[in-house]
């Protein structure tokens, strides 16, 4: 086997003694191995194999997440620039991502739970969703930080003109009843914030972030070999063991990509009788095929009673389907033209 990447990594233990270990990557007549070597003591090792099969793709996904498992551990490599990513920036937004990490590590939970409820109350209010008001992450930048005026305010990530202009009164009026005992500005938290602590913290981070991709990954791989095979929506879903509105949403992607799924969408529709179908593609041609409620209240009503025949969940997700064909015709006649 040829060995076309290795890396050595090393981890400091309570004794001062350093735990020592290898990742690598190498290539058999086809085939990609990955995998991961710990020394031991007595100079021997005990290797552990992550991956074997033919795509680079899946090993690169399983590389990453397997790395940032270690990584979070404690090990450190000794060459930098492990993950392979293209264009990465190691350096990028660290000040802000170490205001979230201090925020996370220093949480004021009965105001941070102050603001979740009112951002209840207000999505309720203006009818959006809760992450339009603010995320998670900034109520607890929030709720960590205090601010106690506009300024402060705007100097935490995330809150701009508009946020302060529209939310900001309401949220003041929550902190300033709050005690705290740092200052504005937050120069102080990169001196106090450890630096081991948030290399720890961004690597669970990257742990996330890669499992999220390799469970895509493999979910794509499944739904290819699926609808290759003539599975339908239900089979996909058992497979895949992800909701089928999910499941319609990778369809859409797969869709922009080139990939072909118009023999499922052609049986998950056959139900569907074919005037309906045609008064969906009416309404994606006069409202658009941004948004889906527009469409379904201009097909089926607005009362329970004119959606009683379908469940809403099935409504859109033929709505969907019948986007996808909209958007294939609709680029079809861009190319032509």
């Amino acid at each position: 086997m040829q060995v076309v990447f290795m890396n050595r990594l090393v981890k400091g233990s309570q004794s001062d003694e350093e735990a020592a270990a290898q990742v690598w990557i190498g290539e058999e007549e086809g085939v990609w191995h990955l995998g991961w070597r710990d020394f031991q003591m007595n100079e021997e090792f005990v290797d552990s194999s992550w991956y074997e099969g033919d795509s680079w793709n899946e090993l690169l996904c399983i590389y990453r997440h397997g790395l940032a498992i270690k990584l979070g551990e404690g090990y450190r490599p000794i060459v930098e620039g492990v993950f392979h990513e293209e264009e990465e920036q190691r350096y990028r937004g660290q000040s802000v991502q170490k205001l979230y990490c201090y925020s996370e590590f220093h949480p004021e939970e009965n105001l941070y739970n102050e603001l979740c409820a009112w951002r209840r109350r207000r999505a309720v209010s203006e009818r959006k969703a809760p992450y339009f008001i603010a995320s998670n992450k900034l109520l607890r930048l929030i709720s960590s930080f205090i601010p106690h005026n506009v300024d402060e305010l705007m100097q935490l990530p995330g809150v701009g003109d508009n946020k302060a202009g529209d939310y900001g009164p309401d949220i003041l009026e929550i902190t300033a009843k709050v005690a705290r005992n740092h200052n504005f500005p937050l120069n102080w938290v990169y001196a106090e914030l450890n630096e081991e602590v948030y290399m720890t913290w961004v690597f669970k981070q990257k742990e996330q972030k890669y499992k999220l991709e390799l469970d895509q990954y493999r979910m794509r791989r499944t739904l290819m070999m699926g609808i290759s095979g003539g599975k339908n929506l239900g089979q996909l879903e058992q497979e895949c063991n992800t909701p089928r509105k999910e499941i319609v949403e990778a369809l859409e992607e797969l869709e922009k990509e080139g990939y072909d799924t118009e023999h499922l969408i052609q049986n998950e529709l056959q139900e569907m009788p074919s005037d309906e179908q045609n008064a969906v593609w009416s309404a994606l041609e006069e409202l658009g095929d941004m948004f889906l409620k527009p469409v379904l209240q201009k097909v089926y009503g607005e009362s329970k009673e004119a959606i009683a025949r379908g469940s809403i969940d099935l409504l859109y997700e033929r709505i969907r389907l019948i986007r996808i064909r909209f958007r294939r015709d609709q680029e079809s006649k861009r190319n032509v033209g």
